[in-house]
């Protein structure tokens, strides 16, 4: 600890250092003009524009400056001082133009460019950006312009989002790898954590705007997951007088109702967002499974049953924004979120053997649950200066999660079907918690270094306190209605983490076509973990990751680059890996975490090029990703016959070879089309289990919308994939698309849109295999996709363009 205190002090000092020093580094020209562009309609950074600095009264000939904004909107113009008219312009938008007087650097207010209406024939059609942009680090998704994400959920968003793929069973993958961090606004969300799949089915669609794949990350972004980043920035409305918007949407598989509410007067703005909603969906699944010996096989387990999964969901969160003076500025935000979830299943299980003793076969009548409830209150002071891009931010976060997860079941021994209650031979149940609270203190930092180059520090520290508590109780041999307490399969584990780090990152254009980024960051963690009474303890530990990152972009034109990037990023494993409790809800194969587990260190190497014209874009991407002791699921034999367990091991090295292609195209100013391929070819190494296991997988992702009228949408989209290979087996193919139109009524504010899910297929086969020395499993899960959606959303007040909250993003967890 006393280490680890040093250093931040050491850190803290460099920050400090670089807070009052200025560099006198602007050479030749003797000040600049900066500033950022965003789009008036969906409150983002417009990249790409071309900014111009015109003499005064030049209507021809060369301009003083020009330059064009990056990812952020961004830009910096190097002048000498006088009187100039500054041209912001792109494809879409309307022109903006405004007069700057240059005596010292002039850093301008917000720009906002506004989209332009296009004449097409007898209709007129508000121009909006393509639905997928391609941007220098990243690809950004406007959700809220997906006329299929209307009424649906986080899950149905993240399905239409490229390079991701969500399966039957709501598990997200990105470019195959499920070894990913999904950001809220830029912070994480602790109830994701815990159970995603659950979770996004708590998002409603409505409320998100964009969503951002980052697949490798700068310094700034700290544990980001090994295949890199989801950020999903949700709508945010405020404006001079009350103002929001209200939404509603029913179906055969789910509903909610969402309100938004934005206000701003002065220097204090604040918005506030509630939202509800439930789903059902009902699923089948079929298994079996050969045990072998080393004689040949052993016995034969075959399952199968039926599950009607019900739940429900509740958010809300308040936001405020206060101007406390010139260059200083106040946010704070508090979240409110939950699920509960519950399935009721039958399950019929049959173990054949060749000796006669160890024969099965019984029905199970199991009712499970889950749920979550959390909290989250996040304050941020930033301080701006007069010199442009120079910006010092504190942020404070606390989060707290409360998880629960149980099971009740009766078992009908010699029955092919649950019987009545009072006919169980034997019932148990179990109750789990799995409490979580996280503290984390950030301060970052940002100075420039001339016109052209930036220097970012900053340091962090993260404070978790995790663990699980749960209870077993089962009925006695001959006292089937009465349950006690099950010795030896309870448990009570506590697990305490610290995280600190500091990173530095320096940007740079050393010439007009070329940038460049080198970052470096340095974490050091501790755990430690207690198992309750009796069952010992893992002993305080601490290690240090250093973490670098590199980026080099060469601008062929203002529309076409080549992009090389490099980084290291750690995943930790989560309190889903960790926790030791077992799970015996499925009696053949039991399931536990492993406490031991090492944190992933992941090594990702990309070459990109993106080319564009007026209509269209297109992304060529190339990555091999790297994971030397990667965190493989592993299904293990046990010394019960018919019976296996699976937990969680640092038993691979794992190498993604990855090539995609992907591409926006405006065929004719009503017609639109987004999409492409992503194939991979991946290797497993294991020296422990003597394996090596190769393989190939692709996926796909569509989206294509048709302007009837400006006020009259029709949209449809498909994601594909095939299976994709595990450590030891191989996942299941996915298959999903959409059909929806959108109608405008209420003159612009309001708008009623019509979804089809699946329409032609009620549902698809996820089917999975797993082979080993000891086993050969085959399985199949169903669950029912064929949904019809009618949503409304209305829209009232004028909202103004938002402050975006600072967030802290503890994305470093590896979660299920």
């Amino acid at each position: 600890m006393n280490c680890s205190r040093s250093c931040l002090i050491r850190l803290l000092s460099l920050l400090l250092l670089a807070l009052f020093s200025e560099v006198a580094a602007a050479q030749g020209l003797s000040s600049s003009v900066t500033g950022s562009v965003r789009d008036s309609a969906s409150q983002q950074p417009v990249a790409f524009a071309t900014v111009v600095l015109w003499p005064k009264g030049a209507l021809a000939g060369p301009p003083a400056a020009s330059a064009s904004t990056d990812a952020q909107g961004r830009f910096t113009l190097a002048v000498a001082p006088g009187t100039f008219r500054l041209q912001v312009s792109l494809v879409g938008y309307a022109t903006h133009q405004q007069q700057v007087v240059v005596a010292e650097p002039v850093a301008l207010a917000l720009i906002w460019l506004v989209p332009a209406p296009q004449q097409l024939g007898e209709a007129v059609v508000v121009g909006t950006r393509p639905l997928v942009e391609v941007q220098p680090d990243r690809l950004v998704y406007h959700a809220s312009q997906d006329v299929g994400n209307a009424g649906g959920t986080g899950q149905d968003v993240l399905r239409h989002t490229p390079l991701l793929a969500v399966d039957n069973l709501g598990s997200v993958t990105l470019r195959g790898s499920g070894n990913f961090k999904v950001l809220i606004n830029n912070k994480p969300a602790p109830a994701l954590t815990q159970n995603l799949a659950q979770a996004l089915k708590s998002l409603p669609a409505d409320q998100i705007l964009r969503v951002e794949v980052v697949t490798t990350p700068s310094a700034k972004n700290d544990g980001e997951g090994t295949a890199g980043l989801v950020n999903i920035v949700l709508k945010k409305a405020t404006g001079p007088a009350l103002n929001g918007r209200l939404g509603a949407s029913g179906g055969n598989q789910s509903s909610e109702t969402t309100a938004a509410l934005g206000w701003k007067r002065g220097k204090v703005g604040s918005t506030l967002a509630v939202g509800a909603g439930g789903w059902r969906e009902p699923d089948f699944l079929t298994r079996r499974r050969l045990d072998f010996t080393s004689t040949g096989p052993a016995d034969t387990l075959t399952q199968s049953g039926r599950r009607q999964n019900t739940g429900t969901w509740y958010n809300a969160s308040l936001g405020l924004d206060y101007d406390l003076a010139a260059h200083h500025s106040f946010s704070l935000l508090a979240v409110l979120s939950g699920y509960q979830a519950q399935g009721q299943r039958a399950l019929l299980s049959q173990l054949s053997s060749a000796n006669a003793a160890v024969n099965q076969l019984f029905t199970r009548a199991t009712t499970d649950y889950v749920g979550s409830l959390g909290t989250e209150l996040t304050g941020t002071y930033t301080r701006t200066f007069a010199r442009a891009r120079r910006e010092w931010s504190v942020l404070g976060q606390y989060a707290a999660t409360a998880g629960t997860a149980g099971y009740g079941f009766d078992q009908y021994t010699n029955s092919r079907a649950p019987l009545n209650p009072a006919q169980a031979d034997y019932r148990e149940r179990s109750q789990g918690r799995t409490p979580s609270r996280e503290l984390t203190a950030q301060t970052d930092f940002t100075q420039p270094l001339g016109a052209k180059s930036t220097l970012e520090v900053g340091t962090k520290a993260i404070f978790r306190r995790t663990g699980s508590v749960a209870e077993v109780a089962g009925s006695a041999p001959g006292q089937a209605l009465g349950l006690a307490p099950l010795p030896g399969r309870g448990t009570s584990f506590s697990y305490q983490q610290q995280v600190q780090a500091a990173y530095a990152s320096y940007a740079t254009a050393p010439g007009k076509q070329l940038t460049a980024t080198l970052g470096a960051r340095l974490e050091r963690t501790a755990d430690e973990a207690d198992f309750g009474a009796g069952g010992g303890s893992l002993p305080p530990r601490s290690y240090y990751s250093p973490l670098p990152s590199a980026s080099l972009r060469y601008a062929f034109s203002d529309t076409s680059s080549l992009r090389l990037a490099y980084s290291r990023r750690i995943t930790r494993p989560s309190i889903d890996f960790l926790n030791p409790f077992v799970d015996r809800s499925n009696p053949q194969n039991i399931t536990y975490g492993n406490p031991t587990l090492a944190a992933e260190l992941t090594d990702a190497y990309e070459a990109s090029y993106a080319t564009g014209m007026r209509t269209a874009t297109l992304l060529l991407t190339g990555a091999v990703r790297h994971t030397g002791r990667a965190i493989e699921a592993v299904r293990l034999p046990t010394s019960t016959p018919g019976v296996t367990a699976q937990t969680f091991a640092n038993v691979a090295a794992t190498t993604y070879y990855q090539l995609t292609l992907y591409g926006t195209a405006k065929f004719t100013q009503r017609w639109e089309v987004s999409g492409g391929p992503n194939a991979q070819y991946v290797v497993f190494l294991s020296p422990d289990r003597e394996l090596l296991r190769r393989g190939f997988s692709a996926g796909m992702n569509v989206d294509t919308s048709y302007h009837f009228t400006r006020k009259l949408t029709a949209q449809a989209s498909l994601a594909a994939a095939l299976p994709a290979p595990t450590l030891q087996g191989q996942g299941s193919a996915s298959l999903y698309y959409t059909l929806g139109v959108k109608k405008t009524v209420f003159g612009d504010q309001a708008d009623l849109v019509l979804n089809l899910a699946n329409p032609f297929t009620d549902s698809f086969p996820n089917r999975s295999s797993l082979a080993t020395a000891f086993l050969d499993e085959r399985t199949e899960y169903r669950t029912y996709q064929r949904s019809l959606r009618l949503s409304f959303n209305y829209r009232f007040g004028q909202e103004d363009p938002a402050r975006p909250h600072k967030k802290a993003s503890n994305d470093d967890l590896k979660s299920r």
